[in-house]
């Protein structure tokens, strides 16, 4: 589901993933390649057209894991080894987008937080079609969430 929707679904979670990915600025980014390994990269993430948007360089190897399977894992950066602020996890497929509104939307997004954006057409794009969520905290505190469609929220008893 797209963003906007995932957050009427799962606002928990959502509020969350929001909060946490524009204070960050950067999540890694998990994707498959070509021969089924694992790859991990960091990635900025904008919010913008009822979207969580992934703008990456044109033909770069994440991009092109994307475009050639869609399967993708958006995860929080950890701060340190206690991570206080816990891990947030999005998983589900990646979205080619080239509709032109969506596409300005997110330069306009960017800009406006960095003072830069991508030329046209030389870059990916890419928006997360969520298909399950994770939050997790550990150390004094813990607890997990997790949700699914199929489930909804649960919270998860960690040991």
């Amino acid at each position: 589901m797209r963003w906007d929707t995932f957050e009427q679904a799962c606002p928990e979670i959502a509020r969350l993933a929001r909060e946490r990915f524009s204070r960050d600025e950067v999540v890694l980014v998990g994707t498959i390649r070509a021969d089924g390994s694992p790859r991990i990269s960091p990635n900025e993430v904008e919010f913008a057209a009822g979207r969580l948007l992934l703008g990456m360089m044109w033909r770069s190897k994440k991009a092109l894991d994307l475009v050639r399977d869609p399967r993708i894992a958006v995860h929080s950066a950890p701060s340190d080894r206690m991570n206080p602020g816990g891990d947030v996890k999005l998983y589900g497929r990646a979205v080619d987008e080239r509709d032109s509104d969506v596409r300005q939307a997110y330069r306009d997004t960017i800009g406006a937080r960095i003072g830069w954006a991508p030329d046209e057409p030389d870059y990916h794009l890419f928006s997360l079609d969520v298909h399950s969520a994770g939050y997790a905290v550990f150390g004094e505190g813990s607890h997990a969430l997790a949700w699914d469609p199929e489930q909804g929220l649960r919270r998860l008893p960690l040991h």
